[in-house]
């Protein structure tokens, strides 16, 4: 194993217009990156929360989500570049933006929230796709033996197996490296929305009913009713906001046109493209199976016929999950990276790469460091995966503690920051008055999803998979 000349990990640290990164992104790859980011696991258990919030309140609730998303993204996109939106210096990152346009005393408590945010992301994509892999080996067999039959499998051993995957996926080097990845689970992304579509309307069609009613689910009591509607919020939040990752893609954007003008269209693009699929898998899913809407439309077993699409689906899901854990991986591999190459600068264990022949394939380029701390982190979220594989619950428990810090609240202070906008303008007023709003929305989404989460542990069945669908 040769080694090469020393090679310095790039830093993340502060603002950087002079870096070696050449950027080639464009609009559709940065839509790419936005939909894969976006459409993700949360689509899947969009019919579910339609089905607890009831047809006016759901479709409502999905549309305002996609009008703050792309508020959100809008404001973070001219924050890019400070102190002015084009000709400033760029922020390469999210934390970046922060430290420099609202100060350092931010950055801690920005930098926990979203790096537990991406983490949390990563956590649930393993549950997602443990649960995907399961549902293949139960569609075959209800196919087989009948949809009443025993179809019972573990998931331990197929997040084993993703985990095995990303370890080996997560030495792709940075964002300006995996275009490709991005542009391959989006195509994914749109073939399951589109299955799970199709089914569900062709259900609809087939009942020739349009099932579900005005309050939802019914329930035991009022207090239920409101927990479990709170996490529907929390999913919906899940779901959406890609506020987190909207400078790292805007930093991948040549440039002219300047890159905000860009960001601000891929995000209009990505979020009616996305608006589109969540309201139609949304709706379509609750009218197809009313009350009895599972918690995750392809896995959970509404659909049995055709078994080879459901198979399909599923597959498409894996394939674009192993993608979706990257997007939301690497910018905290470059933050833990960027951080060590900066404190050890003289260090090999950090700094040296070593060429690396494999057969059939190009020579890698292997950093010890990002070799042992991203196999480590990718073991981190297959343990925490593990231990609390409650799909619905942790989508909504993850939503809900992160979506108005880091989607409203940091991108509005730093806006207002960056124009020089007076606090009592009408402008000022409106968009904390948006932010106060918003938390409120937050805050009972956390209440519902800890309460689901609790009775979901609390109440785990014995020897069945059916709480990963509640």
């Amino acid at each position: 194993m040769p080694k090469t000349s020393s090679l310095k990990i790039a830093s993340t640290y502060g603002c950087d217009d002079h870096d070696t990164h050449k950027r080639t992104g464009t609009l559709w790859t940065a839509v790419a990156h936005i939909i894969t980011a976006v459409i993700g696991s949360g689509v899947l258990s969009l019919a579910w929360s339609t089905a607890q919030l009831g047809w006016i309140a759901g479709p409502i609730a999905l549309l305002c989500f996609a009008f703050v998303t792309y508020l959100s993204a809008s404001l973070l996109s001219d924050c890019y570049r400070s102190p002015h939106p084009v000709t400033g210096l760029r922020n390469s990152s999210y934390i970046d933006a922060v430290r420099n346009i609202l100060g350092r005393k931010h950055v801690w408590f920005c930098g926990f929230l979203q790096y537990l945010s991406m983490y949390g992301a990563a956590v649930a994509y393993v549950i997602t796709i443990s649960i995907s892999i399961r549902a293949i080996q139960k569609s075959n067999c209800y196919h087989r033996e009948g949809h009443q039959a025993s179809c019972s499998y573990g998931d331990n051993i197929y997040m084993l197996l993703f985990g095995c995957v990303q370890i080996i996926v997560s030495q792709v080097p940075d964002f300006h490296n995996m275009e490709w990845l991005s542009i391959l689970a989006a195509i994914m992304s749109f073939a399951y929305s589109s299955i799970g579509l199709g089914l569900g309307f062709a259900t609809v069609i087939g009942n020739r009913a349009i099932k579900g009613s005005i309050n939802g689910v019914p329930t035991t009591s009022s207090l239920k009713k409101l927990s479990l509607a709170f996490q529907a919020v929390g999913d919906i939040a899940f779901a959406y906001p890609y506020a987190i990752i909207v400078l790292e893609i805007q930093n991948t954007l040549k440039s002219p046109p300047p890159e905000n003008q860009t960001m601000k269209r891929a995000s209009m693009a990505a979020v009616l493209i996305t608006t589109f699929f969540y309201l139609s898998c949304g709706c379509f899913g609750y009218a197809a199976f009313g009350n009895d809407t599972p918690g995750n439309i392809l896995t959970g077993f509404g659909f049995y016929e055709p078994y080879w699409l459901i198979d399909f689906a599923n597959a498409c899901i894996v394939v674009h999950l192993v993608g979706g854990y990257q997007v939301y991986s690497q910018p905290v591999f470059a933050f833990a990276e960027g951080w060590a190459a900066k404190k050890f600068p003289n260090s090999s264990f950090v700094n040296e790469f070593y060429s690396v022949k494999v057969p059939l394939l190009p020579t890698l380029q292997l950093n010890i460091l990002r070799l042992c701390f991203r196999t480590a982190y990718v073991a981190s979220t297959i343990g925490i995966g593990m231990i609390f594989p409650y799909f619905n619950q942790i989508l909504g428990l993850l939503g809900a503690s992160t979506f108005w810090p880091l989607a409203i609240y940091f991108p509005v202070e730093m806006y207002i920051v960056q124009k020089k906008m007076k606090v009592w303008t009408t402008k000022g007023i409106l968009l904390r008055t948006f932010s106060v709003a918003c938390l409120l929305v937050s805050l009972v989404a956390l209440a519902g999803s800890v309460e689901g989460l609790v009775s979901a542990k609390l109440n785990k069945p014995s020897g069945t998979d059916s709480h990963l669908y509640a």
